[in-house]
């Protein structure tokens, strides 16, 4: 009798002890199940808050609907020269989005030399002439007293943290930059039109030129429309002395699968009373620039993408020896190279770009201006250095 009430009696202690563990199994379900609805939740709006908004349809149309590089049926703008892909002839390992997780192989060993700026080592009046480059397609421009950003992005080039790593820390953080007159964007990839540095300029007194379509991004952030300028090709406008001309460019944007093309792309032609500078944006070789040397040239210096070529998107963007025929085309004999030194976009060496780049130039006698991150120089005065060789 006694034995049987022991067994009842752990009978109903084991009984209780697994509806206990199947009360703490659901509410640890329970939590996790929440906690992984809250990620997904900060997850997807950190995402979509990054992508940003485009115009409807309707007003895009009625925008765009009547200009001759978008097309109407399609609701796309449309590049000079079509972009062609040859995936069987990438070179450099696999061109898969996963890359991008993970640190790039052709990262270089060592930290790359930079002049790490304060807001003090700028001067209240802007310059007549002066220019810093700070890694990848970001500069700070000083041109007739005037200041300009041109694509700043000064963390990394993705909607995530950590996706597509920097090669190397940048040479500013945001709460040093001087007062900017004005933010020129080429276009809306990540690595060119970062979130965080549109909303930091948000409420200074700044003024924002963007290629068709892009404006309604940056109205999504919270720039007022009245400080946004939407240029479309060939189209100018002022910012002080300085004209600035919105050029084409065999290229293509978006910022998420379903928005390609929904947006012009740009370089800029940017012209003072004594200096005339072009900007190359991003893009492929065309015949574009011989157009662009005969209509706004010659310039005294050429800012020129240099990196992101790989034979499986061959017109994408420019390949070293098509670098120096963008100069030649037109008529600048200085390079600034830029889109290069941060991000692996192409899979090669780091400096595989500007090494080509740098002996095509020395045969060709076009003046090479090469300075170190953060540094800051006139070009055609300042005297840079072969730095990625030391």
């Amino acid at each position: 009798m006694r034995k049987a009430l022991w067994i009842k009696k752990d009978y109903l202690c084991m009984r209780n002890l697994i509806k206990s563990m199947k009360r703490k199994k659901k509410r640890i379900l329970g939590i996790s199940g929440i906690i992984l609805l809250l990620a997904i939740f900060f997850i997807g709006g950190s995402i979509w808050q990054n992508i940003g908004t485009l115009d409807t349809k309707k007003e895009r149309i009625l925008k765009f609907g009547g200009l001759s590089y978008h097309s109407l049926q399609n609701d796309v703008f449309v590049s000079p020269e079509e972009l062609t892909s040859y995936p069987e002839r990438t070179t450099g390992g696999r061109a898969g989005f996963g890359r991008f997780f993970k640190k790039s192989p052709y990262a270089p060993a060592r930290e790359l030399p930079k002049v790490v700026l304060k807001k003090t080592d700028f001067a209240a009046n802007p310059s007549a002439y002066a220019l810093y480059w700070f890694g990848h397609s970001s500069v700070l421009l000083e041109l007739d007293g005037v200041r300009i950003l041109i694509d700043p992005v000064l963390e990394n080039a993705a909607p995530l943290p950590g996706v597509v790593p920097r090669y190397t820390t940048f040479p500013i953080k945001r709460e040093e930059l001087p007062h900017v007159d004005a933010v020129l964007i080429t276009h809306d990839h990540y690595d060119h039109l970062e979130v965080k540095t549109i909303k930091f300029l948000r409420n200074r007194d700044t003024r924002f030129i963007v290629p068709l379509g892009v404006g309604a991004r940056l109205r999504d952030w919270g720039i007022p429309e009245e400080r946004i300028i939407e240029l479309g090709w060939a189209e100018t406008t002022e910012i002080g002395l300085l004209q600035i001309t919105s050029t084409p460019g065999v290229h293509y944007s978006g910022r998420s699968k379903t928005d390609r093309n929904k947006t012009l792309w740009t370089g800029y032609a940017i012209k003072g009373t004594q200096k005339n500078i072009f900007w190359s944006g991003d893009s492929g070789y065309g015949k574009h620039f011989k157009q662009i040397g005969e209509q706004y040239g010659p310039f005294d210096l050429a800012c020129v993408e240099i990196d992101g070529w790989n034979p499986g998107w061959p017109n994408t963007h420019l390949f070293p020896e098509e670098v120096i025929s963008v100069c030649k085309d037109i008529n600048a004999r200085k390079l600034l190279p830029v889109h290069w030194g941060v991000f692996d976009l192409a899979l090669h060496p780091w400096d595989e770009s500007i090494q080509k780049v740098a002996a095509l130039a020395a045969a060709d006698r076009i003046e090479l201006v090469s300075p170190i991150m953060g540094e800051r120089i006139v070009p055609g005065e300042s005297v840079t250095r072969i730095w990625w060789q030391d």
